[in-house]
């Protein structure tokens, strides 16, 4: 198995916090959907600024994102901008490439100084231990997605993808994402029940290897909290389709919320 990163610290102070997002999937399933789910997001983040010490984005922002040399997907200048503004502001933004957005190379770091990260990492919080990721291709199933990724990350692929007019490619890709289920996600929806959920297996055998206390992955498109001991829990985000849901840590305490129960609040 795959030795992960070594642990990055985030030490809170009084009344800050850390905000949890993943699988927005904006540009599906057409413009004006996305566009819908976009400002939604951007209220979100604008709400949770004000105590925000660092924002984790796990993956599946974009329903397809590849960067040319030159040029990166139109649209989606609201969600960038507010990154920007965020990131300004000294807000660490953490971003976990998804199986949707896994061909990033520079854009984010470059423009918005947003760490990007392509596999999972270990992060000490308060002293509590995280082990956070986009989820796909992990644990004893999604062995599909497993053999496509191995494909879609392939270097001859890329290049040969990269010789295509964007305006071509673009289309074609968006196309397939929200055609092809293991892409799409459309067979993760349902609970499988906790001997089945492959995320769950995965982070019972990491806790053989280290006193982790939370587990934090997105990738399943379903809100699940899950205790795996006395001691440690494993949380899916959902999404931002569906359930418009996050997770925040105050310090001590790890909670999934939903922004639009947040708004009536």
């Amino acid at each position: 198995m795959k030795k992960i990163n070594k642990i990055l610290n985030i030490e809170l102070k009084k009344d800050e916090k850390v905000y949890f997002s993943s699988d927005n999937h904006l540009g599906a399933p057409n413009h004006l959907d996305s566009l819908d789910r976009e400002k939604k997001f951007v209220n979100w983040l604008d709400l949770i600024k004000t105590d925000a010490k660092a924002i984790f984005l796990l993956g599946d922002l974009f329903d397809f994102w590849f960067e040319y040399k030159k040029v990166v997907p139109k649209g989606f200048v609201r969600v960038l901008g507010k990154l920007a503004e965020i990131s300004d502001a000294g807000i660490d933004i953490y971003f976990f490439v998804g199986n949707h957005d896994m061909w990033m190379n520079g854009y984010f770091e470059n423009e918005l100084n947003i760490k990007v990260f392509y596999k999972p990492q270990n992060f000490m919080i308060n002293n509590k231990k995280f082990l956070i990721g986009h989820g796909d291709g992990l644990g004893p199933g999604d062995i599909g997605f497993k053999r496509m990724k191995k494909i879609f990350t392939n270097s001859i692929a890329k290049f040969l993808f990269r010789w295509i007019h964007p305006d071509i490619g673009v289309g074609i890709a968006q196309y397939f994402s929200m055609k092809n289920k293991l892409l799409s996600g459309v067979d993760d929806i349902e609970f499988k029940g906790d001997d089945n959920e492959w995320l769950v297996q995965y982070a019972k055998e990491k806790l053989n290897q280290d006193d982790f206390q939370f587990f934090i992955f997105g990738h399943r498109h379903l809100p699940l909290d899950i205790k795996l001991s006395d001691k440690a829990t494993y949380i899916n985000l959902g999404d931002w389709i569906s359930y418009y849901s996050f997770a925040e840590f105050d310090g001590s305490v790890l909670e999934l919320k939903y922004h639009n129960k947040v708004l009536k609040e």
